[in-house]
């Protein structure tokens, strides 16, 4: 705010300056005291200014100044545009009898200074000068050694203008002419262009912009012969005052000028926008040029990239092309949470792939899913290629199909097994083999205690008091006739005593449904049982038993002639049923019993005489098994399992032959039922009701 004084005082002066030094048409000049002596030490000059386009006719009519060598005393000097036009002393006279004009001076400029100076002494009396000046009209078309106009120069009175011929145009400096030659905007792939009237001499003084602008993708390609180019040749310092020059972007090519076209025949630009710049002076014209221009699609560099392969494969991509980049087996592109084997990528119009940053990278499984009962090795990764092995816990399970322990990571994300593919190795409980084998050889005479380890597959029926075998983690086998009353049985497995403080640490089962054997015979409460064919039934659990050293499973018997039991094979009972001495017990017993004819236990009398024991029914879906006074399965160990010896196997294990089903008198025969034929049965019923998650 402070400095704003000072601008306007800057601004107004020179109007000042320009208001009083006003042009005028005419005028007159005399020394100072004329026509009377001019004083000594006189410095006194005149600006005289006439309006633009006229000259001064300056001219004196009388002269008397000191004369001196040179004029250095006293004189008067003319000066125009920094040059002296004259310096005047002495006298002079007329030259002419009709002028009074002593002196005369043409200006063609439209400002002159007069300055007249006198030193400090005259010995004589000098009169000095009288002077007269007029605006006169100057011819700027002819009078000036530099033509005003590059064509056409007219003159007027007070000024000139200049003019052009057809075609061209006057340019803002209102002095030179030049072609109407810009502007031209080039957007076809392909065309020419040529210099302004070629092959006829082009136009001077004139300067032609033409702009290539193509669409994003393609660079503008130049093709020129060196016959089509002949430009005013460049000067002694190699300087082209005609040129022609090619801009793309920050890219320059030129200037070029001469005869013959001196650069290179093809130019590519790299660019979809080429500026053609064509500059001309006033002096020597040539027949100017033609090329020819294309649109060059903008190639995308070949990538290698690691794992892949392109289709189609060429040996040149280009702007819009478009390429599948397949994954090779077991590589991915992950896109965020998303992933492919495959991305199509589009080469772009700046000369880059789209989808450029995506990379096949190795398939990763994750994490193997846990399986029941088993567990598998932490890999050191779980990228394609990696292995994992699953493994049983041992000596309790083993693996269901041999070979299925080892699975690799796919291709597809899955962990995949040679036999199974992607569904998971199942760990099956190991049949028929205790922890603790019974080691007693001889027949022992109301059988003995013995460990829960001894007969792992032993179930406790709480209600009715009863037994059972287990076969499998979720099944259960028992006779029919334990379970017809109850179809929904609380079982134990896994404990020696069934004290009920002692069960509260064993494994308690819940059934989910019970199947007895369609050949079953019901009967009404009053009736007396004498049919005990097809005493047989299966529970269904609604949770799996954990196997361990006091819980696991006996084989079922396999379906050759071998799991035919001979008469003398001894098997092995057990339970918490009827002793001599009580109705039941609470610690575990068990016994070995010689299979027997089954004509020995039709011989058998019971205890009742009433009860004729011929009407009983007997079939071959029975085994007589006993023999030896007290060593016998009574009341309270129906359901429990006979077992016997596995066929063909060296170490302990035992296979369900038999059921306890009946007999007419406990410690002497008893009948089983024989479970070897109701394998269909039993398979085929745990097979449709098995839960998914164990199939």
């Amino acid at each position: 705010m402070d400095k704003s004084p000072e601008m306007w005082c800057i601004v107004v002066l020179p109007l000042l300056a320009w208001v009083y030094a006003e042009p005028t048409m005419y005028g007159e000049i005399v020394s100072p005291n004329y026509p009377q002596a001019y004083p000594n030490e006189v410095d006194k000059s005149w600006d005289i200014e006439v309006p633009e386009g006229y000259g001064i006719h300056l001219y004196f009519t009388h002269l008397d100044v000191e004369l001196s060598e040179n004029c250095a005393y006293d004189s008067v000097q003319i000066m125009s545009g920094g040059i002296e036009e004259g310096k005047l002393c002495g006298q002079r006279t007329s030259k002419s009898p009709n002028s009074p004009v002593v002196e005369e001076f043409h200006i063609s400029n439209n400002k002159l200074q007069v300055i007249f100076r006198s030193d400090f002494s005259n010995e004589e009396r000098f009169t000095g000068f009288a002077a007269y000046y007029t605006a006169v009209d100057i011819n700027e078309c002819t009078d000036f050694a530099d033509a005003p106009c590059s064509h056409f120069c007219n003159n007027y009175i007070g000024g000139y203008f200049c003019s052009c011929p057809p075609e061209y145009f006057l340019h803002e400096d209102k002095r030179n002419c030049g072609v109407n030659c810009s502007g031209d905007v080039f957007t076809t792939l392909t065309g020419e262009i040529t210099s302004a009237n070629y092959p006829n001499p082009y136009p001077e003084n004139s300067r032609c912009d033409y702009q290539i602008l193509l669409e994003e993708g393609f660079q503008v390609v130049v093709t020129l012969r060196r016959e089509d180019f002949d430009v005013e040749p460049a000067d002694s310092e190699g300087h082209c005052p005609d040129s022609l020059i090619f801009v793309a972007g920050n890219q320059h090519f030129g200037p070029y000028c001469g005869n013959g076209f001196p650069g290179p025949l093809t130019i590519e630009t790299n660019s979809n926008t080429l500026n053609v710049i064509f500059q001309t002076d006033s002096t020597e014209q040539k027949k100017g040029w033609k090329f020819r221009y294309h649109g060059d699609p903008i190639p995308c560099p070949k990538e290698v990239t690691a794992n892949s392969f392109w289709e189609p494969e060429k040996a040149k991509y280009v702007f819009r092309d478009v390429v599948k980049i397949t994954c090779l087996d077991g590589f991915e592109i992950v896109q965020g949470s998303a992933s492919s084997t495959s991305v199509y990528s589009t080469c772009q119009s700046n000369g880059k792939w789209s989808n450029s940053k995506l990379r096949c990278q190795p398939v990763d499984c994750g994490s193997p899913e846990p399986i029941r009962n088993g567990k598998f090795e932490e890999p050191e990764d779980t990228l394609f290629g990696s292995v994992i092995r699953y493994t049983c816990e041992e000596k309790y399970y083993y693996m269901e199909i041999k070979g299925s322990e080892e699975y690799r990571c796919a291709g597809n994300g899955s962990w995949v097994n040679e036999l199974l593919g992607t569904e998971l190795p199942k760990c099956v409980p190991v049949c028929g083999v205790p922890t603790e084998p019974l080691m007693v050889k001889q027949k022992i005479f109301g059988g003995f205690i013995a460990n829960i380890e001894s007969f792992p597959w032993q179930v406790f029926f709480s209600s009715p008091w009863a037994g059972g075998a287990l076969i499998d983690e979720y099944w259960v086998l028992t006779a029919a006739h334990v379970v017809e009353g109850n179809r929904d049985p609380i079982m134990y497995v896994g404990s020696s005593s069934v004290l009920t403080s002692v069960l509260v640490n064993a494994q308690m089962l819940t059934a989910e449904r019970v199947f007895i054997h369609p050949g079953w015979k019901v009967l009404d409460a009053s009736e007396t049982r004498k049919n005990f064919d097809n005493d047989i039934a299966l529970v269904r659990l609604r949770e799996p038993v954990k196997m361990g050293p006091t819980v696991s499973p006996i084989c079922l018997p396999g379906r050759s002639s071998e799991y035919n039991p001979s008469e003398g094979t001894l098997g092995l009972i057990s339970g918490w049923g009827r002793t001599e001495r009580k109705d039941r017990v609470i610690k575990l017993r068990g016994a070995k019993l010689p299979v027997a004819p089954l004509e020995k236990c039709r011989e058998m009398k019971g205890v009742n005489p009433r009860i004729d024991v011929n009407s009983f029914i007997f079939t071959d879906n029975m085994i007589c098994a006993g023999g030896e006074k007290g060593v016998d399965s009574c009341k309270g160990d129906s359901g429990g399992a006979f077992a016997l010896q596995v066929p063909n196997e060296t170490s302990p294990k035992f296979y369900v032959a038999g059921l306890v089903s009946w007999g007419t008198q406990c410690g002497t025969y008893g009948i089983y039922t024989r479970v070897k034929n109701y394998i269909d049965w039993i398979k085929q019923t745990m097979l449709e009701n098995s839960a998914p998650s164990v199939d």
